[in-house]
C-alpha cells in the first residue's frame, strides 16, 4: 500500500494523565515527518487535558476526550491521536461519535509484530496500561507489581522469564537504552515510534461512517413530521440502531415559497440555504427538503453547498419512468408557485413525461385545500379541503389521466393510500413524492444505491 501524502492531514493529540507522553508523540510525528519529501506540509497540534482525578474509565474522562475531539474537528483536524492507552478502552465509542479518523495505537503495534515478528507468539509489555493492545497472541506483563520505570532492568527480566518474544514499551530516550539492554536480545518495540509511523505514512483504514440524512424542516411542519415517518416506516430494522442517522432543522420561520414564486412574498433563498448550511455543519452527508415548492430554489442554493440536495421531483420523476414504462402523462396537483415555476414540469420532461396541471378554477380550490382558513396547513384533513381536492382529482381524471403526483407535500395526509376513485367509480393512481424521498434517502443511508457524489448535477 503506497504512504499517504502529508498534504490536505492534519494530526490532533491529545494528552492526559502523563504530560510528557503526549509530547514525545508530537515530537516523533514531526521527526517522522521532517524525513519525507512533503515535510512542509505537516500540520499538527496538541492538546494537553489536565488530570482532574476522575478515573481514566469514567464518563467525565471520556466526555472530556470527546469535547477535545469536537473542538478539533472544527480547527480541520483529521487524524487523532491518543498517546495513553487508557484512551482505547472505549476508543470504539469515540469512533462511533467523531466525523475524524482516530488511531488506536495498540492497532499500530499489532501491525509492527505481525509484519516484523510473524513468527511470535508471545509479546511482553512493560507498561499496565498497555492492557488494551488488540493483539491476538499471549500477552505477559511483569510479574511484580508498582515496578516502577527506574527499575526497567527487573520489569524486563520478568517478562522474559514468562517467555516473551517481543517487549512493547513506551518509556522516553532517556530509558529507552535501558530498556534495550535489559531485553536480553529479545526485540524491543517503541510503542510510541509505532503509533507515529503508523499515524505519517496513513497505511491505516480510514472508517466508513454511517452516513447523516439532514432534513431541512417546518416547510410545513406536519409534511416533515409525515416525511420522518415514511422514513422510519421505510427502513429495514429489528432494533432502534438499526435506523438511520438524521439531523432535522425545523425552522417554520422560511417565509412561504409560493407567496414568493407569485406575489410579493419575501424571498426564502437566503433561509433555506443557511438551514442547509447548519445541516452541512451538524455532519449531514446528504440533504432532503420535504416541500415541493422549496425545490425551486434548489438551483440557486446547490452549487454554494459541499454536500448534495437529493431532489424530490427528479426522484418522483425517475421513479414514475421506471414503474410505469408506458406511461407518457402525468397529473400535478401541487401549488401554484410550484405549477408556475415549471420544476415538475422540467423534471417530468426530462423523463420524456408531459405535466397536466389542473385549469385555473380548479387550481384555486387546490390552493384553497392547502392554504384555506380550512386547509391542510391549518390543520384540517377533511371536510371543505377535501372536497376541493376530490374535485380537482375529478377533473384529471376527466381529462384522461391516470396516474397522479401528489406535488405538495401537505397533499398526503388529505388522501390516505395511493389511489382515489371518484364518484363516478373512475380511479387514478396516486404517487407520494415525500415517500419517494424518503425511500431514497434510506436507500443512500444503507447504501443500497449508487454513490451519493451522482446526486450532484
Amino acid at each position: 500500500m503506497q504512504c499517504a501524502g502529508l498534504k490536505g492531514r492534519k494530526f490532533g493529540v491529545i494528552g492526559g494523565v502523563v504530560p510528557l507522553a503526549g509530547a514525545e508523540l508530537v515530537r516523533l510525528l514531526a521527526k517522522l515527518a521532517s524525513a519525507r519529501a512533503d515535510a512542509a506540509d505537516f500540520d499538527a497540534i496538541y492538546r494537553q487535558l489536565p488530570w482532574r482525578g476522575e478515573a481514566l474509565d469514567s464518563s467525565a474522562w471520556k466526555l472530556r476526550i470527546f469535547d477535545t475531539i469536537r473542538e478539533f474537528e472544527k480547527s480541520g483536524v483529521t487524524t487523532v491521536l491518543l498517546p495513553s492507552l487508557t484512551s482505547a478502552a472505549f476508543i470504539d465509542e469515540l469512533r462511533a461519535n467523531a466525523r475524524v479518523q482516530i488511531l488506536d495505537r495498540g492497532d499500530a503495534v499489532q501491525r509492527v509484530v505481525v509484519e516484523s515478528f510473524p513468527d511470535a507468539r508471545c509479546v511482553g509489555f512493560l507498561n499496565a496500561d498497555d492492557t488494551h493492545a488488540r493483539l491476538p497472541l499471549t500477552c505477559v506483563y511483569p510479574r511484580e507489581q508498582g515496578i516502577e520505570r527506574g527499575d526497567v532492568q527487573a520489569a524486563c527480566e520478568s517478562l522474559v522469564e514468562q517467555g516473551a518474544q517481543i517487549i512493547v514499551h513506551d518509556l522516553d530516550d532517556d530509558a529507552r537504552g535501558a530498556v534495550e539492554s535489559a531485553a536480553r536480545g529479545v526485540p524491543v518495540i517503541d510503542a510510541n515510534l509505532a503509533y507515529a509511523l503508523y499515524a505519517i505514512e496513513g497505511r491505516c483504514a480510514v472508517p466508513v461512517q454511517p452516513i447523516k440524512v439532514g432534513v431541512v424542516g417546518g416547510i410545513g411542519p406536519a409534511a416533515t413530521v409525515d416525511f420522518l415517518h415514511k422514513v422510519v416506516r421505510n427502513t429495514p430494522a429489528a432494533r432502534d440502531q438499526d435506523h438511520i442517522k438524521m439531523l432535522v432543522e425545523q425552522n417554520p420561520q422560511i417565509p412561504d415559497r409560493t407567496e414568493n414564486l407569485i406575489g410579493d412574498g419575501v424571498d426564502p433563498t437566503l433561509s433555506l440555504y443557511a438551514a442547509c448550511k447548519r445541516l452541512e455543519e451538524g455532519g449531514a452527508d446528504v440533504i432532503a427538503m420535504p416541500c415541493n415548492t422549496a425545490h425551486a430554489f434548489v438551483e440557486r442554493i446547490q452549487p454554494y453547498l459541499g454536500v448534495p440536495i437529493v431532489n424530490m421531483l427528479t426522484e418522483t420523476a425517475r421513479y414514475l419512468r421506471t414503474a410505469f414504462p408506458a406511461l407518457r402523462e402525468v397529473g400535478v396537483l401541487a401549488t401554484s408557485g410550484t405549477i408556475e415555476s415549471g420544476v415538475y414540469r422540467q423534471a417530468l420532461e426530462s423523463q420524456g413525461l408531459r405535466e397536466v396541471a389542473p385549469g385555473a378554477a380548479l387550481q384555486a380550490r387546490v390552493m384553497a385545500a392547502i392554504y384555506g382558513k380550512q386547509g391542510v396547513k391549518a390543520g384540517f384533513t377533511s371536510g371543505p379541503c377535501f372536497d376541493d381536492i376530490a374535485s380537482a382529482l375529478d377533473g384529471l381524471i376527466a381529462e384522461g389521466v391516470e396516474v397522479v403526483i401528489l406535488g405538495c407535500t401537505e397533499l398526503p395526509l388529505l388522501l390516505a393510500g395511493g389511489a382515489y376513485q371518484s364518484a363516478s367509480g373512475a380511479r387514478v393512481t396516486l404517487i407520494d413524492p415525500t415517500d419517494v424521498l424518503a425511500k431514497r434517502c434510506v436507500a443512500f443511508a444503507r447504501g443500497e444505491t449508487a454513490e451519493v457524489a451522482t446526486l450532484y448535477g
